[in-house]
């Protein structure tokens, strides 16, 4: 959860090693996105990378988990059923 906002997380199925390989071409992508603002490559291509990234990692696109619960990637907790978990967090200050 980031400033009271639910982000999926990365697939805990991935391998370490893909994993490891799929978080430095997102890294590459992002340092991409940068350079491609400051006139340097094409933005469209580079944020089209990140999001390839993303929905490989498991952060985008088709949900991994499989028992049927909705994802809220994205949504505001206090607007979801995670939202009395969401509360706890912010009151003892570990995350958001």
């Amino acid at each position: 959860m980031v400033a009271g906002r639910l982000w999926r997380s990365t697939n805990p199925a991935l391998p370490a090693a893909r994993r490891h390989e799929l978080v430095a071409d997102l890294m590459d992508a992002r340092r991409a996105v940068k350079d491609a603002k400051r006139g340097n490559g094409e933005l469209h291509v580079d944020r089209a990378a990140v999001d390839a990234a993303k929905v490989a990692l498991g952060e985008r696109g088709p949900v991994w988990w499989d028992d049927g619960a909705p994802d809220f990637n994205r949504h505001l907790a206090k607007n979801t059923p995670y939202a009395a978990w969401a509360s706890r967090l912010n009151k003892s200050g570990k995350e958001d």
